[in-house]
C-alpha cells in the first residue's frame, strides 16, 4: 500500500495530497494517451485521429506517465525488494515496467502487437486514484478530529472578584472559573458551578442534540452553549482534556496493526510469487511449441493483468473507510484488531457505575405527604441543600433548579444526619434515619410505604422535616441510563449474553439487573477482582467484550477479547481498551458490533472478487484454453483488471451509507 512507498512522507496528509496531485496530472495526461492507442482504438472499433506527430503521443505521454505517476510505486519496489518482501508495491512496479518496455518494443518496431500504452497510463491512474481515495480516508480520521483543536476559542472569561476578564487558554489553570455565554464554546473541561445550558455535544460523542448540563455537570472544551450563561470551573487543562485524550487515541489508532491488513501484505506476496511463476511456465510452455511472438507477447500480458491492484484496495480502503465512520460516529478504535474482533464476540460485559448508570447521586423519586406539593417540597429542600458542597446536595440541587427556591438563613451541616436552614422564619432539615431519630420525627404510614422499595432497591432516602413535621422524602440513587434498556434489550435480540459486574451490594445490583433485563450479575467484585469474571466468562468459551468507564476497569478491559472504555473525559485515554466511546451511550457498543460486521464483510467480499479475478485472468491470459480456441486478448484482461478495481473501490465505499448513530443501531 501506499505507506509501504517509502517516499518520506511524514502523515497520510502528506500521502493523500503526493497521490492527489500524480493522480490529476498523470489523469490529464492518460486521456489523449488513450484516445490515440491503436488497441484501445481496435477494442472499441474507431479510427483514432491522424496528424503528423500523432503516432508519437502515445509514446511520448504514456512514458511521462510512468516516471512521474509511477515513481511512487517504482521507489516503493526498490524499497521491497532491498527488504526481501516482495509485495504490493512490486507488483504493481513489475506491471507497468513490462507494459512500458513492451510497449517501447511495439512503438519502435518490434514484431509484437503490445501496444499498452493505454492500459499503462490507466493501470498508473487507477493505482493512484485508489491510494489517494486510501490516503484521504486514514487521514480523515485523524483529520475529523485534530479539527475538535480548532473549536477552542482563542480566548476565555475568567471570572475574577471584580467581574471578568479574558485571558489566552494557555493561562487558565484548574480551579479557574469561566463564563460561558449563550452560543459560546466552553474553553476547557470542567464542572458547571452555576446557571444551566443546553450544549452542543456533536463534534465530541456525535450525539446530535443537545444535552442539558446543569450545577454539578461535568462539561468538555470544545462544546457548544446554545441557549443560555453557565458558569464553569475548570477541572483539566491542556494535555489532560478530553480533546487531548481523543486526539492521542487517533494516533495510537492510525499506528496499530491489523490482521486484515497482513492478510491483504500475504496475499500480494502470494501473487507476485504466483504471477512470476506463471509468466516463466508462459515463456517455455509457449516458446516450446515454436511461436516465439505468442510466448513473447502471452508473458508480457500475463505480467501486466496480474497486478493486483484490486487487491491491494481490498481490504486497507475497507479498513481506512471503516476507522473514518467510527471517529465520525464517536467510536475512537485505538485498536484496529479490536474492531476486528467485534463481530464474534457473544458476551458484553457492562460495568455498573458510570456505564449503566450515570455514575452520580441522581434524584430519582419525590413523595409528599397529603397536601403538599412535590415540587414545592423539591425547591423547599434544594434551597436548604444550595450551600453544601455534598454530592447528594448537589444532586437535590440540581433536581430543583426549574422551580423557585424560597431564601434561606442560617445555614448548618449536621455531620452524619443531614444539613439544616431557615426557611421564612421556620427550621427546615434535610437528611435521613439519624436525623429523624435525633429529631424524634415520625414518618407517615404512606409516605414510609412509598419510601420502602427505594430502600429495598438501594437508594438512600432523604426525608425533609418542618418545625419536627415530616412533609416529603426524597429518593437519591445512581440511577440507570434510558439508554442502557435499550442497549441491553437490542444485545439481547441479537442473541449476545449480557452481564454486569459491579462493587456495590447484591440487592441493588439484582434490582439493576432486573430493571434492564441483564442475564447474569456479578455483585461485590472489588475493582481489582473485575478481570477474574471475564476469565470466568471466557472458560466458559465466551468471547467477551467489556464495557468499562475506563478508570478502575483496566485489567479486566485488557483481560476480554474487546475492551471498551466509554466517556469522554480526561480518562478516555485508557491504555487498556481498545476502542473508546467519545460519549457516555452504552448504546455505542452496538454501533461497534454493526461496524465490525459490516467491515468483516466488505473486507471478504473484496478479497474474493480480487483474488477471483486474478485467478481466473492470469491462466486464460496465459493461454490454456488455447487449444479450444480461446485466447484472454491483453485488450481483454486490461479492462477487467480495470473494472475489477473500480468495482472493488466502489464496494468499498458503501461503507460510507452505514449508520452508526447508536439510537438508530439499536432500534434495528
Amino acid at each position: 500500500m501506499a505507506a509501504h512507498a517509502g517516499h518520506g512522507d511524514t502523515g497520510h496528509g502528506d500521502h493523500a495530497a503526493t497521490f492527489r496531485d500524480r493522480f490529476w496530472v498523470s489523469l490529464a495526461l492518460a486521456v489523449p494517451v488513450v484516445v490515440f492507442s491503436h488497441m484501445f482504438a481496435d477494442l472499441l472499433g474507431y479510427t483514432p485521429p491522424t496528424f503528423p506527430g500523432s503516432a508519437w503521443i502515445s509514446p511520448v505521454l504514456g512514458t511521462v506517465v510512468y516516471l512521474y505517476g509511477g515513481w511512487p510505486f517504482l521507489t516503493g519496489a526498490v524499497t521491497e525488494v532491498r527488504a526481501r518482501k516482495p509485495g504490493m508495491m512490486l507488483l504493481v512496479a513489475t506491471a507497468i515496467t513490462v507494459a512500458f518496455v513492451a510497449s517501447w518494443a511495439t512503438t519502435l518496431g518490434a514484431a509484437m502487437a503490445l501496444d499498452f500504452w493505454w492500459e499503462l497510463a490507466l493501470l498508473v491512474v487507477i493505482m493512484l486514484l485508489g491510494h489517494w481515495l486510501e490516503m484521504r480516508a486514514l487521514g480523515a480520521a485523524s483529520g475529523a478530529l485534530d479539527a475538535l483543536a480548532a473549536l477552542l476559542p482563542d480566548l476565555a472569561e475568567k471570572v475574577s472578584e471584580t467581574g471578568t476578564v479574558e485571558v489566552p487558554l494557555d493561562q487558565l489553570r484548574t480551579g479557574d472559573v469561566v463564563l460561558v455565554r449563550a452560543g459560546g464554546r466552553v474553553p476547557a473541561d470542567g464542572v458547571v458551578v452555576d446557571g444551566a445550558a443546553h450544549l452542543d455535544e456533536a463534534m465530541i460523542t456525535g450525539e446530535s442534540k443537545a444535552v442539558r448540563r446543569g450545577v454539578g455537570d461535568q462539561v468538555v472544551a470544545g462544546t457548544v452553549s446554545t441557549d443560555s450563561t453557565i458558569r464553569v470551573r475548570v477541572t483539566a487543562v491542556g494535555a489532560d482534556t478530553a480533546l487531548a485524550g481523543i486526539q492521542r487515541l487517533v494516533a495510537d489508532a492510525q499506528a496499530s496493526s491489523s490482521r486484515a491488513q497482513a492478510l491483504a501484505d500475504r496475499a500480494a506476496g502470494f501473487l507476485f510469487w504466483f504471477a512470476l511463476v506463471a509468466g516463466v511456465l508462459t515463456f517455455i510452455v509457449w516458446a516450446a511449441l515454436g511461436d516465439m511472438p505468442d510466448a513473447v507477447e502471452r508473458t508480457v500480458t500475463v505480467l501486466v493483468i496480474a497486478c493486483p491492484h484490486a487487491l491491494g484496495l481490498a481490504i486497507p480502503l475497507v479498513i481506512a473507510i471503516s476507522t473514518e465512520r467510527a471517529a465520525r460516529a464517536g467510536l475512537l478504535v485505538k485498536d484496529r484488531l479490536a474492531l476486528e474482533r467485534m463481530r464474534t464476540v457473544d458476551t458484553v460485559l457492562f460495568d455498573k457505575t458510570g456505564t449503566l448508570t450515570v455514575g452520580r447521586p441522581t434524584v430519582t423519586d419525590v413523595s409528599a405527604v397529603p397536601g403538599e406539593d412535590r415540587d414545592a417540597l423539591l425547591a423547599l429542600a434544594a434551597a436548604v441543600e444550595s450551600d453544601s458542597e455534598h454530592p447528594v446536595a448537589r444532586a437535590i440541587v440540581s433536581a430543583g433548579a426549574s422551580s423557585a427556591r424560597p431564601q434561606v438563613s442560617d445555614f448548618a451541616v449536621l455531620p452524619g444526619r443531614g444539613v439544616r436552614a431557615v426557611v421564612e422564619g421556620l427550621q427546615v432539615h434535610v437528611g435521613g434515619p439519624a436525623l429523624l431519630a435525633e429529631l424524634g420525627a415520625t414518618v407517615p404510614a404512606d409516605l414510609e410505604a412509598a419510601a420502602r422499595p427505594w430502600a429495598q432497591r438501594g437508594a438512600s432516602v432523604l426525608h425533609v422535616v418542618r418545625d419536627g413535621q415530616v412533609l416529603g422524602a426524597i429518593a437519591v440513587e445512581d440511577a440507570v441510563r434510558p439508554e442502557s434498556r435499550e442497549a441491553v434489550a437490542a444485545l439481547r435480540r441479537r442473541g449476545v449474553h449480557v452481564a454486569m459486574v459491579t462493587g456495590d451490594a447484591q440487592n441493588v445490583a439484582d434490582a439493576v439487573a432486573a430493571d434492564l433485563g441483564i442475564d447474569e450479575v456479578f455483585a461485590q467484585v472489588l475493582p481489582a477482582d473485575k478481570d477474574k469474571k471475564v476469565a470466568e466468562l471466557q472458560a466458559r468459551g465466551r468471547r467477551v467484550a467489556m464495557l468499562g468507564d475506563g478508570v478502575n476497569d483496566a485489567p479486566a478491559l485488557a483481560r476480554a477479547e474487546v475492551g471498551i472504555a466509554i466517556g469522554a473525559g480526561t480518562d478516555v485515554a485508557v491504555e487498556s481498551a481498545g476502542v473508546v466511546l467519545a460519549s457516555d451511550d452504552p448504546r455505542g457498543v452496538l454501533s461497534v458490533i454493526e461496524l465490525s460486521q459490516a467491515s468483516y464483510r466488505k473486507m471478504w467480499q473484496n478479497l474474493a472478487w480480487a483474488t477471483g479475478y486474478n485467478l481466473i485472468a492470469v491462466p486464460l491470459a496465459a493461454g490454456v484454453l488455447a487449444g479450444i480456441g480461446f485466447v484472454l486478448s491483453p485488450a481483454v484482461g486490461a479492462v477487467l483488471m480495470s473494472v475489477s478495481t473500480i468495482v472493488v473501490a466502489l464496494n468499498a465505499q458503501l461503507l460510507r451509507r452505514l449508520d452508526l448513530d447508536p439510537a438508530a443501531v439499536a432500534t434495528r
